[in-house]
Parts: C-alpha cells; structure tokens; sequence
C-alpha cells in the first residue's frame, strides 16, 4: 500500500524538520518546502493527501496559499491543516472561513499534530452518513428530518445547537473532531464560536443525554468523539 503524502510548508527550517521527523516516524512520505510560492507549485504538481501549512511565510503568505488551493478545482479537495505562531481566535476563524481542515497553534505537541493529521486524513476516506436519514446508536434515535432525539425513555429535548452537535458527531462515530472542526460544522447565531462554548455545549447535552452522555467521549488534547 502506498504512503500517504503530506506537504510541509514552513520557513523555519528548524520547525520543518521536527514536523518531517516526526511524520516520516509515522509511516508518510513527507515533502517540505519554504516559501508560498513552493507550496502552490508543489501542490499542483504533486496532488500530496495533505498539506500542513505554516501562515507567516515570505512572498505569498498562508492565508492565500490556502484561499488560492480551495479556489482551484485540482487542488480543492486536498485537506489542509494550519500550523501557526498565530493564535488569536481572528486568525484561526479566519483560517477556517477559507477552507483549512484543522488549526494549530506554535509551539506545538509533535503528537497532537500526528493525531490530527492522522483525524483528517481519516474524515477525508469516509463519507459522512447522510444528513437527513435517521441514525440508531447505542439505544439513541437521531432524526434529523424530526430534528429530535429519543431514548428509553422518550424524547429528549435539546436547543438548535445541542442537536447539531449531537447530529454531526453521531454522523461520524469513532472520528476525533476538534474544537474548531466542531464550531465550523455547527455553528449558528446561537453559537458563538470559542473554545469555551464548545465545552460547556458539550456538558449540557451529556446532561441531557442521562446514561446516553457517556457516548461522546473526549480525547485528551485534541477533542470530542461519539463512541463507535
């Protein structure tokens, strides 16, 4: 079976080589290059699985790297993960908003970046179930077309953003989704988009949920997943 390829874009040759090591370690072919211009050029010609790119690079900086490959038909699909000294929530929004599949933040854990790496790749194989068929889980009745839940015991009520939460995470049983993943598949004029909101979205509807609320599960240092 062939390697999975993953482009490294990073002016920091130092930054570059811990990411290369430490993705080459888990079993990816991994090519790294220095500059905007490189990554846009190495993306077409090369169709890598993923890119992980840094957003503060000379001449054409992250941000239109990213909008410039989602803006293309051949390179659209290719998952992008952002790895960037900038952190405020402006950027990471903004980052996001333009396509990009994940966020993180400089310094970085080697190992939170293999497993999101590893979360992406995954959700781009598998095709997510559809959006309006009914879902049965764990004793959990999901109907989105109904837009409600039911169990043992009957219908639980939740608000607009608890059952999408629910519904996107159920959707995908098994699949590790961050924070940010989550505020972008879910979010709506109830749902400010903060790490925090997430959190506390996600305590209510295990409360909610009783005995039900121990299938969404969370994964030390990188999210939330609905038990497989």
């Amino acid at each position: 079976m062939a390697k999975e390829r993953i482009l490294a874009v990073d002016d920091e040759e130092n930054i570059l080589e811990l990411v290369e090591h430490h993705l080459s370690r888990e079993g990816y072919d991994v090519t790294c290059v220095g500059t905007g211009e490189e990554a846009l050029k190495a993306a077409r010609a090369e169709r890598p699985d993923l890119i992980v790119l840094d957003l503060l690079l000379p001449g054409v900086n992250g941000l239109e790297v990213c909008r410039r490959l989602k803006a293309d038909a051949e390179t659209a699909a290719i998952p992008v993960v952002i790895l960037s000294a900038k952190g405020e929530e402006a950027d990471i929004v903004a980052g996001l908003e333009l396509g990009a599949d994940d966020y993180l933040t400089k310094p970085f854990s080697p190992r939170v970046l293999t497993a999101r790496v590893r979360a992406v790749l995954r959700r781009k194989v598998q095709a997510p179930a559809d959006e309006e068929t009914p879902l049965k889980l764990h004793g959990l009745l999901i109907h989105p077309g109904r837009h409600e839940v039911v169990a043992d015991e009957g219908r639980i009520d939740l608000t607009h953003t608890e059952f999408r939460l629910l519904h996107f995470l159920a959707s995908r049983p098994g699949w590790v989704f961050t924070r940010y993943q989550i505020i972008d598949a879910v979010r709506g004029e109830d749902y400010p988009v903060t790490d925090r909101s997430v959190d506390f979205h996600i305590a209510t509807l295990r409360k909610k949920l009783g005995d039900y609320g121990s299938c969404i599960e969370t994964v030390r240092g990188v999210g939330y997943r609905f038990k497989e």
